[in-house]
């Protein structure tokens, strides 16, 4: 809820384009704040649906990620804007500079600290640091199972720490999986409880004035090539 709150408020004013498409960019690749102002149009391949990070604080860093279609979506609308202030040239950063409304295409954003603050304040995350992106996207990966390698290749240097505080994410992600299973079957004893108005629920079938029991059994009907799962109907 406070990701999708963000991302709404983020749209409110066109000044904040430029931090919300890094937003979007961190919390769907992991990349550091560091890492996408030195981002490159020659690091992205469209067709290929990737992007290379080719310095970041770590050689481990230093990692191709796939893009998925909201990291994609993001770098289009980071290139419209860039075709409409002038040339765009590989060795272009995709966060350029701007001073006074004027950009240069030469050299990369300092930082986008100050709106960063006013958009986290007006979503109400005061507080809220744009690195906290990169370990919220980690986690996410964590509680679809992705295992400890792809984790990292996806985001680069992890300290064994950080992968022991995953794993537990992990686990936590099993158990209310597991949980959720108990949930629906209580649901569905609760919805045949009160179906029938018993707890011991029996589907009986009348066939010519006879109680019937369907019961499934394993086994070979006479004349079949294979086994199959078949029903008997046995007269009470």
């Amino acid at each position: 809820e406070d990701k999708a709150r963000l991302l709404q408020i983020a749209r409110q004013k066109p000044e904040w384009q430029a931090a919300r498409c890094a937003m979007i960019l961190a919390l769907n690749t992991t990349m550091r704040g560091c890492e996408l102002r030195g981002l490159r149009w020659r690091d992205i391949d469209f067709e290929a649906r990737t992007l290379t990070i080719e310095r970041s604080k770590t050689e481990a860093g230093e990692r191709m990620i796939p893009l998925n279609t909201d990291a994609l979506a993001a770098l289009w609308e980071l290139r419209q804007r860039a075709s409409i202030v002038g040339e765009i040239l590989p060795v272009h950063y995709v966060f350029p500079a701007c001073e006074n409304c004027h950009f240069d295409p030469t050299r990369p954003q300092k930082s986008w600290r100050t709106v960063w603050r006013k958009l986290t304040r007006a979503a109400g995350l005061p507080g809220l640091r744009f690195h906290d992106l990169r370990h919220h996207a980690i986690t996410e990966l964590a509680e679809s199972q992705a295992n400890n390698e792809i984790i990292m290749s996806i985001a680069g240097h992890v300290s064994p720490r950080m992968l022991h505080h995953y794993s537990h994410i992990r686990l936590e992600a099993k158990r209310r999986a597991l949980d959720g299973l108990a949930e629906k079957m209580d649901e569905t004893v609760e919805a045949l409880e009160s179906r029938y108005g018993t707890k011991h629920v029996t589907m009986p079938v009348s066939e010519g004035g006879q109680n019937v029991q369907v019961i499934d059994q394993y086994g070979r009907h006479v004349g079949t090539r294979t086994p199959d799962l078949y029903r008997v109907k046995v007269a009470l």
